[in-house]
């Protein structure tokens, strides 16, 4: 059997293009097979703005991966098959493939089930993760607030309609970043006024991109809609 192909988790960062590793710009320049994630076909993917501005897309074979945003199991067993598949195609060819993501493969990424499923199938396959910025670091750095210092805990918790839940990681932690806050902004606002944090969150949205948001007053954005690259840093 000829040599197989590498499959590479690329971390591009949180936005901002210059936040890349030096090692993932030399991969991206070396794989021949540039995959990136994407909602629905066509959609233009937060990771591929970036992965264009270091190469040129026509020299290499560009491979966007549908992610459908559903809680229907058939349907997303069968894309996600479909997805194994498409880069099955190409490393076993004996051709490495670097998948673009925003922040770090490891955290909240879809190239964690990529690769899960790519070694469940097919586990003579190589998976190598390089690590990126995560917005979570980035978050952080734009709002000159440590996020742990000493003996203090923090916490990365996806923001959920669950009060409690919500609730506990703020008594139980100095420091929490809540992640795809955007849906459950007003139940937030509802655990951070009854703990009187309110004061001490602030929100941000694509935090280091040409389209960064930040709101210190976070009260402002009582029954609003936003992105969903948003997330919510307190610290108490």
């Amino acid at each position: 059997m000829s040599k197989l192909g590498t499959l590479y988790g690329l971390g591009v960062g949180p936005g901002d293009p210059e936040l890349i590793t030096v090692k993932a710009f030399r991969l991206l320049k070396e794989s021949p097979v540039i995959a990136y994630p994407r909602k629905k076909s066509g959609a233009k993917s937060y990771a591929l703005a970036i992965t264009e501005l270091y190469v040129d897309t026509r020299e290499k074979e560009m491979v966007g991966l549908t992610f459908p945003m559903t809680k229907d199991r058939e349907a997303l067993e069968k894309q996600w098959n479909k997805t194994v598949d498409s880069v099955w195609g190409y490393l076993s060819q004996g051709k490495n493939v670097a998948f673009v993501t925003e922040g770090d493969p490891m955290l909240y990424s879809t190239y964690i089930h990529l690769m899960r499923l790519m070694k469940e199938r097919h586990p003579e396959v190589e998976a190598v993760s390089i690590p990126g910025i995560s917005s979570v670091l980035a978050a952080a750095s734009r709002l000159g607030l440590p996020l742990a210092d000493g003996d203090e805990q923090v916490a990365v918790v996806p923001a959920t309609d669950d009060y409690d839940a919500m609730r506990r990681a703020l008594e139980t932690h100095d420091c929490v970043v809540f992640i795809k806050v955007a849906k459950v902004i007003d139940l937030m606002l509802t655990v951070l006024r009854d703990l009187e944090l309110v004061d001490k969150a602030a929100v941000l949205t694509k935090v280091t991109s040409a389209e960064e948001l930040i709101w210190r007053n976070i009260e402002e954005l009582a029954g609003r809609e936003l992105e969903y690259l948003t997330l919510m840093v307190v610290r108490k």
